[in-house]
């Protein structure tokens, strides 16, 4: 009987010993085929997973590969989309629009019913005016008691009172800017929105109710008059509102009264003489010499300012709306880019304002008042 390793009949004869034949785990005799059991599989058993030669790598490692990157990318367009929707729509309401209207202006010229007062010393003339009690210069604008709104603190109200005061002291008091000077004082205070139009209005005057530079401040002709008195009198009232919860706004009404007479050729306007030399100079006046006498000249300024909360940070306004009537003037003068008061004992030129045309666009229409008696003083 063959041992474990041989076939079910023996060694087969003629061969050496099984053990040391190279070939004995390859060459099977017949009857070692014979004694084999065979097993065909069917198609449904070739279909059911069974031992392979090669060890495969199972296909749940690709499926579940497959669905990693599935959800990296998932995870990814979410991450775009989430940063897409937080820069569009952000946690806090974006800050309104920048609203920056033209300035709209009116100046209305008022002419005397008879010949300008004068006199030699402007004290007289005020004391017999209705200017008598005003104050003098910036203290003529007194600043309203300041309380918080809904949306803006007191500190926030107090500066736009104060800007709109800053303003109506360097456009109307400042005697470098009244006798024709720069206006770069009264340009810094304004919203840098405006500029354009404010240069504009200096470069090219227009009377179209939007580029006169008597609408942004009172300047005179310093070809035909002079400060006689730097000490102007001023009274008035400042008043501030909440339009909404990013804006406020202030509304002034201020009359001004300036002392003023003929332009001296060769002579700076404006300028007071020195202090030392005592008496009516000293306190700012000039005697008018000879027949030059000093009269006294009205602006009434309306002013509506408009604050946002950048502005307020950086000390400035919009100027929305300026409404001034002056006198005593004549009509059909222009005063646009100049106001040329009458002086003491002239006439207003007979003829009202320029013509205005309907059908002419572009244009504000002209206007003039007549100034009443009781505004000039009582000499």
């Amino acid at each position: 009987m063959g041992g474990p390793g041989d076939p079910p009949a023996g060694t087969p004869e003629g061969a050496p010993g099984g053990g040391e034949d190279e070939y004995r785990s390859v060459v099977f005799d017949e009857s070692f085929v014979r004694a084999a059991r065979l097993q065909e599989y069917s198609a449904q058993e070739r279909m059911i997973d069974h031992e392979h030669a090669v060890r495969r790598r199972p296909a749940l490692s690709r499926r579940r590969l497959s669905r990693q990157a599935v959800i990296l990318v998932v995870l990814i367009a979410l991450a775009f989309g989430t940063a897409i929707f937080v820069g569009v729509r952000q946690p806090y309401p974006s800050p309104p629009a920048k609203r920056s209207d033209p300035l709209r202006m009116t100046v209305v010229p008022l002419s005397p019913q008879g010949r300008v007062p004068g006199s030699e010393h402007v004290a007289d003339l005020y004391a017999h005016s209705p200017a008598a009690q005003f104050r003098v210069g910036a203290g003529g604008v007194n600043l309203p008691a300041a309380r918080r709104t809904a949306h803006f603190s007191d500190s926030q109200v107090t500066s736009a009172l104060t800007t709109a005061k800053d303003y109506l002291v360097e456009s109307s008091l400042d005697p470098d800017v009244l006798t024709g000077g720069s206006p770069r004082s009264v340009r810094l205070l304004l919203d840098p929105e405006q500029y354009d139009q404010f240069d504009r209005s200096f470069a090219h005057p227009a009377a179209d109710g939007r580029h006169a530079p008597t609408g942004w401040l009172v300047r005179f002709d310093p070809a035909r008059t002079a400060l006689a008195d730097q000490r102007v009198r001023v009274e008035g009232t400042l008043r501030a509102a909440e339009t909404d919860k990013g804006t406020l706004e202030v509304f002034t009404d201020h009359t001004f009264v300036y002392a003023v007479r003929g332009a001296e050729p060769g002579k700076a306007s404006g300028k007071a003489p020195d202090e030392a030399s005592g008496g009516a100079a000293a306190s700012g006046e000039v005697k008018a010499s000879g027949k030059a006498k000093a009269s006294l000249f009205t602006v009434r300024r309306e002013l509506h300012f408009r604050f946002d909360r950048d502005d307020l940070r950086m000390h400035q306004a919009e100027l929305v709306a300026s409404d001034t009537q002056a006198g005593p003037l004549t009509c059909a003068d222009d005063s646009v880019s100049h106001l040329r008061p009458l002086l003491a004992g002239e006439r207003a030129k007979a003829g009202g304002p320029a013509g205005t045309d309907p059908y002419a666009t572009g244009r504000a229409p002209a206007l003039c008042g007549t100034l009443a008696a009781a505004a000039q003083p009582s000499l």
